[in-house]
């Protein structure tokens, strides 16, 4: 397979090799494709969690705004607190 990138994706991938941060054009690559991949898995996942709001939604299945909130208040203040322990 044959890729033209831009200059600038060029120069960066050169400047990941020059860093050390990777050993070659190809680890560089690799590492992309794997990110991308999981990007994707993300966004399926994403739309699956969406439609079936959606549907909740459409059902009647609800909650309302404030006492989502107000679980995620105490949730961030419990982590809090754990965290000062």
């Amino acid at each position: 397979m044959n890729v033209n990138l831009k200059p600038e994706s060029e120069q960066f991938i050169q400047t990941q090799i020059a860093s050390g941060q990777f050993t070659s054009v190809d680890e560089v690559m690799n590492e992309a494709v794997k990110l991308l991949e999981i990007r994707v898995h993300q966004l399926e996942a994403l739309k699956r969690k969406i439609a079936l709001g959606t549907e909740q939604i459409k059902a009647g299945r609800v909650t309302d705004g404030e006492i989502v909130f107000a679980r995620l208040q105490e949730k961030i203040r419990c982590v809090v607190e754990e965290a000062g322990e």
